[in-house]
């Protein structure tokens, strides 16, 4: 049955094989020479040997035909799904046991004391897809029916994510939607759509508050996790307000913007909010021009950049004086740091973005879940909870290098990251989120057969007779066109890492993909999250659960009778405190007693 559905499945595939075959023998102008034996001059048949020239060409196209078909029915004699599930009562069973978690589900209206949010910068549905087959793979199984993490979350939606100026996005303009509630232009964070891009002047009066800053007022702790410079645009939205992502440190803004007093990203992130957990990269922002680099000394390229001769990890030390605050950059400090005895942290383990978690140094680099391990324990240690957000950037920095190896152990990493946070929260209180900024142009094609390396190549060729993998991009760094040939990979390992998928478009970077992100929730008020809406309702609905910013009727709804707003507060009354309520209900008592009598 299973080799029935696939040849079923293919057959439109090599239906019209033969033309195209036909095509690259005798060419466009029909003038590509026979076989040996098939008369004629070369690239010039002659009239009365021109049916038997055709003759030739075709029995040769039907040869190749044959050929490939046969392969094909080879491969689909290979049965690659288990005996278990030939068996319709293993799906029926499977499907029964979901529709049981699903009834019974019951909503959680509790108000939410903690929020975590994960972002997977780039991790669109496709990524997600292949990133969970590939982390069944590396476990040893088929990896289609492997569950992330992030499938166990009950409620899933999806966001629109387009910017206020642009069709596809880019990180500053989504971050700024998804942290600040409020859309905006490309390349912009934490300001509205008024202000313009690169223009400083712009910004003035148009800055935008995140979630961060609502649940700092509130008297939350606060943190950030991140694979990218602590300065880059998801982390950046989150406390900065700036007309470009591209001011990291005073040495990046503009003659213009610096006259126009304009302050760089890494200023801001000392100055702007009291952030209690900072982690991921971006030391050269923080230093002055030409400081040396505690890991990489000699290289000039990891040198500070600032030119106001500032080093903002010591302002930020002195800063946080009579607190607990701790500066690391490697991980032996880093796994030395007792969460109880922390206040503040500051943890910057590379000069510009860390490295792909497949080229991470252990040694020198925690890992993305031990970065949110070490956050979590520090700050749920606040009785108002917390407000994280943890951020897999380097996601998206592996597509637009077209290396989806790379990007797919990025989305795997932060996937064991959603577990960590699990374990280390309660559900009950806990609203935590999983979702993207956007996604790529990056597609999963062709009939490959279950288990199936996600890395590896389709086993039926191109109509080109050229292998192709299974995971391609529609543009980017791939695109190489040699005598009108695309390049032959059959004793290529498409599962290194350093592997540049094929496109169809060249491109020096691939780009974003426009279509919806999914969003992941759990948690209190996780419902909230169902269905489909513009990405900037992502954290009005994350602050209405937790009763911060604006918003607060949550609150009120789920008070409990002795925290109602309404109960007498008289400092000179002995009695207890009686509810409002209560006592009209005794007033019209006693005079309806009053006048029936």
């Amino acid at each position: 049955m299973v080799n029935r559905n696939r040849a079923s499945a293919l057959q439109p595939h090599h239906k019209h094989m033969c033309g195209s075959e036909l095509r690259a023998i005798i060419g466009p102008d029909n003038t590509r020479p026979c076989p040996v034996g098939a008369g004629g001059t070369e690239g010039q048949p002659s009239s009365g040997r021109l049916l038997p020239a055709i003759w030739c060409l075709v029995q040769f196209c039907l040869i190749m035909f044959a050929v490939r078909v046969s392969v094909v029915c080879f491969l689909l004699t290979i049965t690659s799904g288990s005996v278990e599930e030939e068996n319709p009562e293993f799906w029926r069973k499977s499907a029964q046991n979901t529709l049981r978690s699903a009834l019974s589900r019951k909503i959680n209206t509790n108000v939410a004391k903690n929020i975590v949010l994960f972002l997977g910068d780039g991790m669109g549905v496709t990524t997600i897809t292949a990133a969970r087959i590939l982390k069944g793979q590396l476990q040893k199984h088929s990896g289609e029916e492997t569950v992330m993490n992030m499938d166990t979350f009950p409620n899933v939606g999806l966001a629109k994510v387009y910017s206020v100026d642009f069709q596809i996005p880019d990180s500053a303009a989504t971050a700024t939607a998804y942290l600040c509630g409020v859309k905006t232009n490309l390349n912009t964070v934490g300001v509205s759509a008024a202000a313009r891009n690169g223009v400083c002047r712009s910004q003035k009066g148009n800055e935008v508050t995140s979630i961060l800053r609502w649940a700092k007022d509130a008297g939350k702790s606060v943190g950030i996790v991140t694979t990218t410079r602590v300065q880059h645009a998801t982390p950046a939205a989150s406390f900065a307000h700036s007309a470009s992502r591209t001011w990291y440190s005073d040495a990046d803004l503009p003659a213009s913007a610096a006259t126009e007093g304009c302050v760089d990203i890494a200023t801001q992130l000392l100055h702007n909010i009291d952030i209690d957990v900072i982690i991921g990269g971006g030391r050269k922002y923080m230093t002055p021009k030409g400081f040396p680099d505690p890991e990489y000394p000699s290289d000039a390229s990891a040198q500070g950049q600032r030119r106001d001769g500032r080093n903002l990890i010591q302002d930020w030390i002195q800063m946080k004086e009579g607190k607990v605050a701790r500066y690391v950059w490697n991980k032996t400090d880093f796994d030395a740091l007792d969460p109880e005895k922390t206040d503040y942290l500051m943890a910057l383990f590379e000069p510009a973005d860390l490295r792909f978690d497949v080229e991470r140094d252990h040694s020198m680099d925690p890992s993305i879940s031990e970065t949110t391990d070490k956050a979590i324990q520090i700050l749920k240690k606040n009785p108002k909870g917390f407000f994280l957000l943890v951020e897999g950037g380097r996601i998206d920095q592996g597509h637009h290098s077209s290396r989806a190896s790379a990007a797919l152990h990025e989305a795997v990493a932060l996937d064991e990251a959603v577990s960590r946070g699990l374990e280390l929260t309660d559900e009950e209180e806990t609203l935590t989120i999983v979702t993207a900024d956007h996604s790529h142009a990056f597609t999963f094609n062709g009939y490959p057969f279950r288990g199936n390396s996600i890395l590896g190549k389709s086993p039926i060729f191109a109509s080109d007779f050229l292998p192709y993998t299974t995971l391609m991009y529609g543009n980017g760094p791939g695109h190489k066109i040699t005598n009108n040939k695309r390049p032959d990979i059959r004793k290529v390992d498409t599962a290194d890492k350093d592997y540049i998928q094929q496109s169809a478009v060249p491109l020096d970077s691939e780009t974003h993909g426009g279509e919806d992100v999914a969003v992941f929730a759990r948690g209190p008020m996780a419902h909230l999250f169902q269905g489909v809406y513009e990405q900037n309702y992502i954290p009005h609905a994350m602050a209405y659960a937790a009763c911060i910013g604006e918003n607060q009727q949550h609150c009120a709804i789920t008070a409990k009778p002795d925290e109602n707003p309404d109960t007498s507060t008289d400092p000179g009354n002995s009695a207890q405190n009686m509810p409002v309520y209560t006592f009209t209900i005794l007033m019209i008592s006693t005079l309806m007693r009053i006048l029936l009598h």
